[in-house]
């Protein structure tokens, strides 16, 4: 069939646009794709304004967020291109960030909104490039089938509702046909799996496992799960830890769901078979109304070969978590076939095929207009090759470790799944062994870096398997992609098109993309995410900075563990010596000791229970004995036991103007030698009897975890203090329930179930 191409005239079935050239309708702009689709076609021709949808983001709106892409590499590269190429023989150099701008400004409209909500189209199109769709291999159904055919539905009747007939690239997948072997030839799909079917089905599976999810037996499960964890918080914690749980379980599910009715149905996941419902409801809604449509389907799109320019990539794409993998020796096997075909694209020849559709007159039509942009038929790559290339530039260039240590990258042998499952589960078995272990050791500097090093390793063991099952079905694939229709699309377009959009790829030697320009990219990608790191932890490393003086903010600090490297069973045992006659501290002693146990379980399960078990056994003394031994031997240890971190940070924050308090458990008489450091003390009272002992019960509920953070609230409110200008220091998981009210707070030597809240929520940890 013959075929002729000649730039695109506007059309009066199009809506014949307004501004006397072509106006483009263009969706998913902020990806990977989309931006390098504009950048093309802003560069590349004149008389082309761009309406792109774009959702906005909170007070963002889409105009914002498209005016944010010049600041990425793709506009950024061009504005200095053109910054270097001016002031030539004489010329007066011009701002490349100006021009590019006023581009933008020119030619660049935004439709506010979004494809699962689509706006109204109001103003005439030539072309529409389909180009948005959930970039996650691996999401809930109910997403899954809302954003790729909930979106695609929607922005067909939008178009069928503006009453205008433009051509549209709708771009898909290439692993869209599903799982099979030999030649994926170019053509629909004839897929015996009704779309409207599916979609309903997805959307209603949220609701039922939204029921599930709150049957008794699960919530039960969740409940017990976030005792366990966050107990020592308080009630709302567990709560609200196992209402995350409870959703988190319900995204899982679906995500099992997705994944399973996605295989059931010959897809080897459901990025791949959302895409095929896709494809059919572009075929029924636009194509079956007699509007013209192609169907443009990439393979594994990878960094630029030359435009916007070698190398270029935005984020790590399909196969580099698993290259970066390996090079940072965490991948010492995968299971995939070694003489498969790895089907790769860089992302310039998928852009330069959109473009050619979309400004070239081309009469292609029905099957003749599914193009497969890909290089398995014509330039395949075996699996083995990639990784010879990959291992080879990782020998010559090796990332380093913490230490800076070059780290070596193993040779695979690509051995069956079953023994990379079984390596696997050992590894994960050890990291779960590990972090039981640690759990049950004393807080300490060493057993936190054991807990962080446990949590990255449990963590990427995650990750990697997850990156495992998702991408094991493309490293195994016996299917090759023909690309007869995009190769005959070439032949039929003018040389001087080609000079500069070409996607020719017999011409690309695959060893050299990856080894001088696709590794290189993601390695500086790696490099720079690194470098961040290290900044971050050299900033966390740094010298306290010079308080901000404000009369409004509050400085709140627990005592044990905090202040004072003691606790409440070491001060008890204290009072003890210095009350009791020598010969009746070994009884003390042994009983304390025999105690113990009880009350660690006492504090895991709540610190206020702890609280009232200690006290309890200052039944008897009075509390003026014990004031007198505050004022003299007693008090001075204790004052002496005060960390000098903590006596430094609160002279900082008192001649800084904040107003200290000290909020603790212990009793009120015993903390007595501490008042004059701060401005307030809140600590325990307890009740005496009618002869003036004390009676082994507290006056008040203990402020610890929650309630503290209660009466925070209001201590606040009261002296017209600024919580979010305030500090607080703690060191016990059930600190963690008022620090979180702060707007800094810090970890103080924590414990276990603190520290890991401080890495999670990227609190300050401090070791005094």
């Amino acid at each position: 069939m013959t075929h002729s191409t000649s730039p695109v005239e506007p059309t009066a079935t199009a809506g014949g646009s307004d501004h006397g050239g072509r106006r483009i309708l263009l969706t998913g702009v902020t990806g990977f794709l989309g931006q390098a689709v504009l950048r093309s076609l802003l560069e590349t021709t004149e008389d082309v304004r761009v309406l792109a949808v774009v959702r906005p983001k909170g007070s963002v709106t889409g105009r914002k967020r498209l005016e944010q892409l010049l600041r990425k590499p793709v506009f950024a590269s061009w504005a200095e291109e053109i910054s270097k190429g001016s002031g030539a023989e004489g010329a007066d150099p011009v701002d490349g960030k100006a021009v590019v701008k006023s581009l933008f400004d020119e030619r660049v409209e935004v439709l506010e909104g979004d494809l699962t909500d689509m706006p109204e189209i109001t103003v005439p199109l030539d072309t529409v490039i389909h180009s948005a769709s959930s970039v996650s291999f691996d999401p809930p159904i109910d997403e899954a089938f809302r954003t790729n055919v909930g979106g695609a539905r929607n922005l067909y009747e939008a178009l069928l509702a503006s009453g205008q007939d433009p051509h549209v690239i709708h771009v898909s997948t290439a692993y869209v046909g599903g799982i099979s072997k030999g030649l994926r030839r170019e053509g629909s799909l004839k897929a015996d799996v009704d779309w409207r079917a599916e979609y309903e089905a997805a959307l209603s599976a949220r609701e039922r496992v939204e029921a599930e999810s709150r049957k008794p037996e699960t919530l039960r499960s969740q409940i017990r799960a976030a005792k366990l964890r966050d107990g020592r918080m308080g009630p709302k914690a567990v709560a609200a830890s196992s209402e995350e749980a409870r959703r988190a379980w319900v995204d899982e599910r679906l995500v099992d769901f997705g994944r399973t009715r996605a295989q059931s149905v010959g897809w080897t996941d459901i990025y791949t078979f959302t895409k095929a419902m896709a494809e059919q409801v572009a075929e029924e809604l636009w194509a079956g109304n007699g509007h013209r449509v192609s169907f443009v389907r990439p393979s594994i799109i990878e960094s630029a070969m030359k435009k916007p320019y070698p190398g270029w990539i935005d984020g790590y794409k399909v196969a580099d978590p698993l290259i970066m993998a390996y090079a940072r020796g965490m991948l010492p096997e995968f299971p995939g076939l070694a003489d498969s075909i790895l089907d790769v694209i860089p992302v310039d020849h998928v852009v330069n095929v959109i473009v050619a559709l979309a400004t070239q007159e081309t009469t292609r039509r029905g099957e003749d207009a599914y193009f497969q942009v890909v290089s398995g038929a014509s330039n395949p790559l075996p699996f083995h090759e990639m990784v010879s290339a990959v291992r080879e530039y990782f020998v010559a260039h090796p990332l380093e470790d913490d230490k800076g240590n070059p780290i070596s990258v193993p040779e695979w042998s690509f051995p069956a799944v079953e023994m990379v499952e079984q390596r696997f589960r050992a590894k994960e078995l050890s990291a779960k062994v590990g972090a039981a272990a640690v759990a049950y050791l004393p807080a300490t500097r060493r057993t936190r870096q054991w807990t962080s090093n446990l949590h990255k390793a449990t963590s990427g063991l995650t990750t990697l398997r997850k990156y495992i099952e998702l991408y094991r079905q493309y490293t195994k694939t016996e299917m090759v992609f023909d690309d007869a229709n995009t190769r005959a699309l070439r032949e039929e377009l003018p040389a001087d098109f080609l000079e500069t959009h070409d996607f020719d790829v017999t011409h690309i030697s695959w060893r050299e993309y990856f080894q001088e320009q696709h590794l290189p990219a993601v390695t500086d990608l790696t490099k720079a995410y690194s470098r961040a790191k290290s900044a971050q932890k050299r900033r966390a490393a740094r010298p306290a900075p010079q308080l901000a003086e404000r009369a409004d903010a509050l400085a709140v600090f627990d005592l044990d563990g905090t202040v004072l490297a003691t606790n409440i069973v070491q001060q008890y045992f204290a009072v003890v010596r210095a009350t009791k006659p020598r010969r009746t501290w070994p009884a003390e002693l042994s009983g304390l000791l025999a105690a113990v146990p009880g009350y660690l379980r006492a504090e895991k399960r709540d610190r206020s229970e702890l609280i009232r078990l200690v006290n309890r056994r200052y039944k008897g003394y009075r509390s003026d004995d014990l004031r007198r031994l505050m004022q003299g031997e007693a008090g001075r240890r204790i004052r002496a036991s005060i960390r000098p971190e903590a006596l430094e940070t609160i002279e900082r924050h008192r001649a800084a103007g904040h107003r200290t308090v000290l909020v603790t458990g212990a009793l009120d008489v015993l903390v007595e030698p501490l008042q004059d450091l701060f401005d307030e003390v809140i600590a325990t009272h307890m009740d005496e009897d009618a002869s003036g002992q004390m009676t082994g019960y507290l006056a008040t509920p203990p402020l610890v975890d929650e309630a503290r953070g209660n009466w925070l609230l209001k201590y606040a409110d009261e002296h017209g203090a600024d919580l979010s200008a305030s500090y607080g220091y703690g060191d016990s998981h059930a600190d963690a329930a008022w620090l979180a009210l702060v707007g800094t707070p810090a970890a103080v030597s924590p414990d276990l179930g603190l520290y890991a809240v401080a890495k999670k929520k990227r609190w300050q940890i401090l070791e005094w």
